[in-house]
């Protein structure tokens, strides 16, 4: 019996120790709502963007603090669909990719989170002035938001939401889509 307990200690010691929740991976399903802001067209595009997005495990950690506050960056990768609400075109999907930069105060249950990155995708462009001209676009975008765990796997997440698609030049004239939102989301670790 001694030796069953002394064999079983470091699986014991192993499923109970807590991992910090930056250390894990991450799926989230987030989607919100977005408006076209600035002058890259004359179209006022309204977008649901739905995203699935995958979060790795701490990559870097530039800070962690006695009180368990942590500054950590992540891998950001994401399949995009988004629905074109108002605009000449229906749908854009794409992936993007890009680093999770979060700050995780010391209750280990809250964190701030910036990303800032890009990719590419497909649209079902038209022919309308200012439309995107080409079914190849690329993608930028940048994410501010907040994170709160819920229970041990699940998190809420929510914040503003940019993104950006072009054709990269390809085609004269050359618009743009410049559209600013919000989006929340469900994360789950994994």
């Amino acid at each position: 019996m001694k030796a069953l307990l002394f064999l079983s200690a470091p699986l014991l010691l192993a499923t109970t120790a807590a991992a910090h929740p930056a250390d894990e991976w991450e799926f989230v399903v987030e989607s919100g709502y977005l408006w076209n802001v600035g002058d890259n067209t004359s179209i006022d595009y309204e977008i649901i963007p739905t995203q699935l997005t995958f979060r790795s495990p701490t990559m870097w950690t530039w800070f962690s603090g006695d009180d368990g506050s942590r500054l950590v960056v992540r891998n950001r990768f994401a399949a995009i669909f988004e629905t074109v609400t108002v605009g000449p075109e229906d749908y854009y999907i794409g992936l993007s990719a890009a680093p999770s930069i979060e700050y995780w105060f010391p209750s280990e249950t809250t964190s701030i989170f910036f990303s800032i990155g890009g990719g590419v995708g497909l649209t079902n462009s038209t022919d309308v002035f200012d439309g995107q001209g080409q079914d190849f676009t690329f993608n930028w975008f940048s994410q501010l938001g907040v994170r709160q765990q819920i229970t041990k796997d699940l998190s809420l997440l929510g914040g503003a939401y940019f993104v950006h698609h072009s054709n990269g030049g390809q085609t004269s004239p050359n618009p743009g889509i410049d559209a600013l939102g919000f989006t929340i989301g469900l994360g789950m670790k994994f």
